[in-house]
């Protein structure tokens, strides 16, 4: 018999760099307000407290009906872990075979996806009354949220632990529920990031946008451009097995990983390894500072998107997603607007100005990607590109909003410092506080406004 006595991991998300979305979980159509100290995140679409409590005590065993995925054994162990090691009660991670007799009994009627996507369905219902706890979901994803909320719901007297007797309904309101982690300017280490994948799984994020190249560093191994990483990294860089390890790791926890390798700014680390792909003459040299610099890749060269499409191309084998991140940021087109004969190409091709440069650079990536590596492409720049995601990011909504309907990130808190309350955050943001009625009252709102 396998016995657990472990103490909680530790989640606490340590990174330099974080995006979040501007709403942490769903919108609640709560039909008995939940009391204050349920403490569930983000709060479930529908909850109904009712009479009575379930005791969790040293017998507390799970069962699992229609076993489909081994996630679901897994994650099942895994909370199992963690609420030994809130109790402080030696429990067993072995499943019950009598479903009658178990505490908690999961059913889940049909497996994940094995490449999870945006579309996966992830609502699940969960009935705790003074005998039994029952959770059901259409998929594994859907069981593990429900695991997790009914962790959640843990409370402790002097009489013992026990979870509310309770009916929660949930599914989330946003299908693209995102943290980005930016490796690039602080590379962290692989434990670190598991344990911020730990975190998201525990308030049901589903997507971790990995951000792996910047001015400041270029941090994947790149088998056909070894140069790249061996360059262009200071010696910090992910293994493709330790990138292999980090998409396992975070699948098991129900998150899509999706990396960014951000173009045509933001390429220092790039044009170290390679300076025939910039703009102006190198040598280059990695950025040890912080700030917006010139460096970009030249977008009138063939020989840009031939290499872009071999590091595409490896990379989409390498990241089962469907979605790649290609920046697009900050590009202030400063080196550009020194070369001649950058110039000379936007005027034989009519392009008015560098958003117009850059509009035409997405739209060969765009082409590339989709139609010869079946990938999508995200983007971080203001230029419209028909087929691409918008990443909104400290901007207003507008034109670009909705012309890219369902296919639109909304990014608009940025977090440098974590100890900061959110409301001290919001108090900051004044413009967020008036735009954000329109930004989310559409009967549609954008996929990506993480909820």
């Amino acid at each position: 018999m396998k016995t657990t006595k472990y103490s909680d991991p530790l989640v606490i998300a340590i990174f330099t760099l974080t995006l979040v979305s501007p709403i942490f979980g769903q919108t609640p159509t709560i039909n008995v307000m939940a009391p204050a100290q349920l403490n569930l995140m983000p709060v479930p679409a529908s909850v109904q407290i009712q009479t009575g409590r379930l005791p969790i005590t040293s017998s507390f065993n799970v069962a699992v009906k229609n076993y489909t995925d081994d996630r679901l054994g897994t994650g099942v162990a895994r909370m199992v872990r963690r609420l030994a090691g809130r109790t402080v009660l030696t429990l067993t991670t072995d499943l019950a075979t009598d479903e009658g007799a178990a505490t908690l009994v999961v059913q889940c009627e049909r497996a994940g996806e094995i490449i999870p996507s945006v579309s996966e369905n992830e609502s699940y219902s969960l009935e705790i009354n003074d005998r039994q706890a029952r959770l059901v979901a259409p998929t594994v994803v859907g069981a593990l949220r429900g695991l997790e909320t009914f962790l959640q719901l843990l409370q402790g007297d002097r009489d013992g632990f026990y979870v509310p007797a309770i009916r929660i309904q949930d599914q989330p309101r946003f299908p693209w529920r995102g943290l980005l982690i930016d490796v690039a300017r602080h590379y962290e280490p692989i434990e670190v990031l598991k344990r911020n994948l730990d975190a998201m799984a525990a308030v049901k994020l589903n997507v971790f946008h990995w951000h792996l190249t910047e001015d400041q560093g270029f941090r994947v191994e790149s088998k056909k451009f070894p140069q790249l990483h061996l360059l262009g990294s200071d010696g910090l860089f992910y293994t493709q097995d330790q990138v292999r390890e980090i998409i396992a790791y975070a699948r098991d926890r129900g998150i899509r990983v999706m990396p960014e390798f951000d173009i045509p700014g933001h390429s220092t680390s790039w044009l170290v390894a390679y300076p025939e792909l910039g703009s102006a003459p190198g040598p280059y040299k990695i950025e040890r500072g912080a700030g917006i610099f010139e460096p970009a890749l030249d977008p009138t060269r063939e020989l840009t998107y031939k290499f872009l499409d071999g590091f595409l191309g490896e990379m989409s084998a390498l990241f089962p997603d469907a979605y790649i991140h290609i920046g697009g940021d900050e590009n202030e087109g400063k080196q550009w607007d020194r070369n001649p004969r950058i110039q000379a190409f936007m005027k034989e091709k009519g392009l008015k100005d560098n958003h117009a440069l850059q509009a035409y650079f997405n739209q060969r990536n765009l082409k590339l990607a989709g139609t010869k590596y079946s990938i999508r492409i995200f983007l971080k720049t203001p230029s419209f590109n028909p087929g691409a995601g918008l990443h909104r990011w400290q901007t207003p909504p507008g034109r670009a909003t909705t012309e890219f309907s369902r296919r639109v990130i909304t990014s608009i808190l940025f977090f440098r410092l974590l100890n900061i309350t959110w409301r001290i955050q919001f108090r900051r943001m004044p413009r967020f506080r008036r735009k954000r009625r329109n930004i989310f009252s559409a009967a549609k709102p954008p996929c990506g406004a993480s909820g």
